[in-house]
């Protein structure tokens, strides 16, 4: 039998991660701790950092330093950098993961799934042909070979390159 060893989640699945008061986003932006909040790039306008429970490995999340909800409220400034944000995070993670594509998506709202509602991100998740299984359907959990502080390392690194 195979094990699949994911302790990061552990907390998380019992509910037993501690709220955070306010914005995360805003929180993680005011914090210096950038390996402990995963976050690998710090722009003038916006940041990148690893979605603590990822789709696939990789899984980044690009958030503008402005407190807004949607993007249509977010400065011209900031949506620029986050489209060059982007391009750099696609080249980084073709480079690190080999990836045979990508999702790219901005969820506004919670009807549209948005888990932080209150603050626009976007996701870029890299992808393989068959890289959905029976787990996601059937166990209802995600399969991601990598642990989270060696992603944190490489894409931190890579970005630095890409940038």
């Amino acid at each position: 039998m195979d094990h699949l060893w994911t302790p990061w989640r552990k907390a998380y699945l019992r509910g037993e991660t501690a709220p955070r008061t306010g914005c995360l986003f805003c929180s993680v932006l005011k914090e210096d701790d950038d390996e402990l909040n995963l976050v690998v790039h710090r722009g003038a306008r916006v940041f990148a950092m690893l979605n603590r429970y990822p789709y696939s490995n990789g899984h980044l999340l690009l958030i503008p330093n402005e407190h807004v909800s949607s993007l249509e409220e977010a400065s011209l400034d900031s949506l620029t950098e986050l489209m060059a944000l982007s391009q750099a995070t696609l080249r980084a993670l073709r480079e690190a993961y080999g990836p045979e594509g990508f999702n790219m998506g901005v969820n506004i709202g919670a009807a549209a799934g948005a888990g932080i509602p209150d603050h626009v991100h976007a996701h870029i998740l890299p992808r393989w042909v068959g890289d959905t299984n029976f787990m996601t359907t059937v166990a209802q959990t995600r399969i991601i070979p990598e642990d989270l502080i060696v992603t944190y390392a490489r894409m931190k690194d890579l970005l630095a390159e890409f940038i």
